[in-house]
C-alpha cells in the first residue's frame, strides 16, 4: 500500500475520494436536496447492486474468454454462442430434472465438450495465426446462432431459480424513514442475484489461486511464454492447453445458465456478450484475471446506472469507458505492459 501511495498519489487519492462518497451514498440517509438532485435512494441502490451482480456474469463470462484470448492466444470469437448453448443446455436439463443446481455442472461439461473439439480441430491447426482465428470463429459462430435459432427457435427462455432463492432479501442500506414510526425503511433485493454474486466471486478467487498458486498455473503461463521450451521438459502442453480451453468454455455455459436465471435466454445474448466480453478483457488487462473482475465490475455498473439515468446514452457510457482506457492505459487496468 505504502508503495504504490509513494508512486501513484494522486490515483490513491482519486480512489479513497470516489469509496467515501460511495460509502456515503450508500448508508448515508439521504437529505432532500440529495434526493431532488440524483432521485430515490431506492433507485440509486437499486442500480447500484444489479450493476455489482450484471459484473458478476460479465466476469464469469470473460473470465472464460480472458483464459483462452488473453493467456492461450486463441481468438475465440465464438465464445458468446457457448454462453447462450449453456444457457439452453442448463434450461432444457433443469426442465427435465427438475433440479436448478444440476444444469450447471450439464452446461458445464456439454459446452466444455465443444471447447476441446474446438481446440484440438480448429486452433490446433491455426496456432499463431490471429487473422484466421478471428474469420473462422466468426463463421463457427454464425453456424452455432442459426443452429440454435432452428433447435430451439426465437422464444425467451427463463430458468427457474428454485423456491429457497426465490423472493427478495433485506438488507442493511436503509432507504428511509417512516413518518409515523421513524423507524428506518430497508432495501430488499433478490435473493438469487446475490447468491450468484458470491458464487462469481469464489470461482474468481479459485482461479486466481489455480493459476498463480499451483503447478497447472505454472504450466500454462510458461507455455504461453515459450512452448517449445516447456515441451522439450517433457510436459504435454497440448494435454494442458485443451484442458484450459475446455475449462474456459465451461465457464461461458455456467454463465449461460447463469444469464438464463435472472435475465433469459434468447437469439442475440450471443453477441450481447461477447461484446461484453471483449470490452472487459480490454479495460481490465489481456489475462489478467483480477484484471477482468475489475473491468467486468466497472462494465457492469456503468451499463446499470447509464440506463437508470442516461437511457439514451447507456451504451455510449461502457465504450466511452473503454476508449478512455485504450487513450491512457492501453494494457488494460491490470494489464501487464
Amino acid at each position: 500500500m505504502k508503495t504504490a501511495l509513494e508512486r501513484h498519489p494522486w490515483r490513491v487519492a482519486i480512489a479513497a475520494i470516489v469509496a467515501a462518497v460511495i460509502l456515503y451514498l450508500a448508508f448515508a440517509i439521504w437529505p432532500a436536496w440529495l434526493v431532488g438532485l440524483i432521485g430515490k435512494k431506492k433507485v440509486f441502490l437499486n442500480a447500484l447492486f444489479n450493476g455489482i451482480t450484471l459484473g458478476g456474469l460479465y466476469f464469469l463470462v470473460a473470465s472464460g474468454f480472458t483464459l483462452v484470448f488473453g493467456l492461450m492466444r486463441n481468438v475465440n470469437l465464438a465464445h458468446g454462442s457457448l454462453y447462450l448453448l449453456g444457457g439452453y443446455v442448463g434450461y432444457f436439463f433443469a426442465e427435465w430434472t427438475g433440479y436448478w443446481l444440476l444444469a450447471f455442472p450439464a452446461a458445464f461439461i456439454a459446452v466444455g465438450l465443444i471447447g476441446i473439439l474446438l481446440q484440438v480441430f480448429v486452433f490446433r491447426r491455426m496456432e499463431g495465426q490471429d487473422l484466421r482465428q478471428t474469420l473462422v470463429t466468426i463463421g463457427i459462430s454464425i453456424v452455432f446462432a442459426d443452429l440454435m435459432l432452428w433447435a430451439f427457435g426465437g422464444d425467451f427462455y427463463n430458468i427457474a431459480a428454485p423456491s429457497w432463492l426465490s423472493g427478495p432479501m433485506e438488507t442493511f442500506f436503509a432507504t428511509g424513514v417512516k413518518r409515523s414510526t421513524g423507524e428506518l425503511i430497508y432495501l430488499k433485493y433478490p435473493l438469487v442475484r446475490i447468491v450468484i454474486f458470491v458464487a462469481s466471486v469464489v470461482v474468481g478467487l479459485a482461479m486466481w489461486v489455480a493459476l498463480n498458486r499451483t503447478r497447472v498455473g505454472m504450466l500454462i503461463r510458461a507455455g504461453v511464454d515459450d512452448r517449445d521450451m516447456l515441451s522439450a521438459t517433457g510436459a504435454r502442453i497440448q494435454i494442458v492447453f485443451a484442458c484450459v480451453f475446455a475449462f474456459g468454455a465451461g465457464l461461458a455455459g455456467i454463465a449461460g445458465v447463469v444469464g438464463g436465471t435472472f435475465q433469459s435466454i434468447a437469439p442475440g445474448e450471443d453477441i450481447r456478450f461477447l461484446l461484453a466480453s471483449l470490452v472487459v478483457v480490454i479495460v481490465g488487462g489481456m489475462g489478467s484475471i483480477p484484471g477482468a473482475a475489475l473491468g467486468a465490475l466497472l462494465i457492469g455498473i456503468a451499463e446499470q446506472f447509464g440506463s437508470v439515468y442516461f437511457p439514451t446514452y447507456s451504451v455510449v457510457l461502457t465504450f466511452l469507458i473503454m476508449a478512455l482506457v485504450l487513450a491512457f492505459r492501453p494494457q488494460g487496468l491490470l494489464g501487464r505492459n
